[in-house]
């Protein structure tokens, strides 16, 4: 079993950066792959960066590649999601999830619950 907890969303201006966390328990987080993700009001939840549980290998979106950045650090069972040049499209809820495989689809074995970020034009 693992749980999940996010952290570090809020409101920023567009041009401005955020890093979100992803806090797991459980002694075999480094065993899974992490995802974010992200659902605006109104719109369905779509896939934004994802990790192996080595750390090696990581896979984004293409509306964020070059803006965002995923890392892990497994001593200390956390995942980040590092956001810089946000749009006002970025405004979302972000929530992470961990599964088996690193994958873009929501086929993740866990979840947390999300975090918001507000971005102002």
């Amino acid at each position: 079993q693992v749980q999940l907890v996010e952290s570090g969303g809020g409101l920023v201006q567009a041009g401005g950066s955020l890093r979100l966390s992803c806090a797991a328990s459980g002694r075999t987080f480094s065993r899974y792959a992490m995802g974010w993700f992200r659902q605006a009001p109104g719109k369905e939840r779509e896939f934004v960066a994802a990790i192996d549980w080595p750390g090696g290998v990581t896979i984004y979106a293409d509306s964020v590649k070059g803006r965002f950045t995923i890392s892990r650090d497994n001593a200390k069972n956390t995942v980040y999601l590092q956001m810089n040049s946000l749009k006002p499209e970025d405004t979302a809820v972000y929530s992470c999830a961990a599964g088996r495989y690193i994958r873009r689809t929501p086929a993740y074995d866990y979840w947390g619950q999300g975090t918001p970020v507000t971005v102002s034009s």
